[in-house]
């Protein structure tokens, strides 16, 4: 299932990922730092949602109370929520 999702408070514009038998792949930031989110894209790749909010959920960026990878937790916990239903 592929999901995009609109970030706030950072400089990332928009996140897309897919989720495949429970397990995300396909991660991508578009704008933001974009050597660090690759980064991140590809450490995330084929772990389960939960593994990476657990990971990444309330991580600040400098004076910043969110990040890219708290947004991406958001996403995430938004995601498992729309499914849940």
């Amino acid at each position: 299932m592929k999901y995009s999702f609109t970030p706030t408070g950072v400089c990332t514009k928009k996140i897309n990922f897919e989720i495949e038998d429970g397990k995300i792949k396909n991660c991508e930031f578009i704008g933001g730092c974009n050597g660090n989110l690759a980064g991140i894209c590809r450490l995330i790749n084929g772990l389960s949602p939960k593994e990476v909010i657990e990971k990444f959920d309330g991580i600040p960026c400098n004076n910043k109370p969110t990040s890219c990878p708290d947004q991406l937790a958001k996403a995430l916990k938004k995601y498992l929520a729309e499914i849940s239903t």
